[in-house]
């Protein structure tokens, strides 16, 4: 298969597994859709989804979140891991949205990434998710995924994200990190990993990965 054609074997497979893409993260709007992205980091969705509602009973809205102190936040979202950091960053930039964009999420890359706490992959969701801006969110399924499939080498997650955007055409960006977040879990998961039940791995995968698996499971 040329590069092209497992492209699009990706594509067509992807489509196939999934017409209809929920978005893994529980929001109602760009603000709470960031604030449940910041939390997510090294953070499962699951247990990101059991937080929000607390935290977004109380503020939903970066003018209810200041009204919080950096502690309060702190204690509700402690479950999510690194709360210090994702407590201040929450408190910071819902102060910069009220003082900067009238409480309003801005709708560019730029913007988001001047924020506190937010990085590329987050500013990468929202614009994509909240705004329908082509993007292409690499996260840790996305990063293995394009790995075994040979489509990057795999030496970082900026190298990914421009493989990524440079093979899979822009219109179909915003479908696509989505459907291999969710094929990652379904079927090529870090561990736990069953190849026979992976067809995308199986058909185009890297040999030095397939090699290595069969490996493995010869000798358990």
């Amino acid at each position: 298969m040329t590069k092209s054609e497992k492209v699009n074997f990706v594509v067509k497979t992807l489509q196939n597994l999934y017409p209809e893409i929920p978005i893994p993260l529980d929001h109602k709007d760009p603000y709470t859709l960031l604030i449940a992205v910041l939390l997510s980091a090294q953070c499962t969705d699951v247990r990101v989804n059991k937080i929000t509602p607390l935290l977004f009973d109380r503020a939903d809205n970066p003018f209810d979140m200041v009204k919080m102190s950096i502690d309060e936040i702190k204690q509700i979202i402690r479950p999510c891991g690194l709360s210090p950091m994702k407590s201040k960053g929450i408190y910071g930039l819902s102060k910069i949205l009220i003082e900067k964009y009238n409480g309003k999420v801005p709708e560019s890359f730029e913007a988001l990434e001047a924020l506190p706490a937010v990085g590329h992959k987050t500013a990468s969701v929202v614009m994509s998710q909240a705004f329908g801006v082509p993007a292409f969110p690499v996260d840790t399924h996305i990063h293995r995924l394009m790995y075994r499939w040979n489509l990057t080498n795999g030496k970082n997650v900026n190298q990914t994200e421009k493989d990524a955007k440079r093979l899979f055409p822009r219109g179909l960006w915003n479908d696509l990190h989505l459907q291999i977040i969710w094929y990652g879990r379904e079927f090529s998961p870090a561990r736990g990993w069953d190849l026979e039940k992976d067809i995308i791995t199986k058909t185009i995968g890297r040999k030095k990965v397939l090699q290595e698996y069969y490996k493995t499971n010869k000798t358990k």
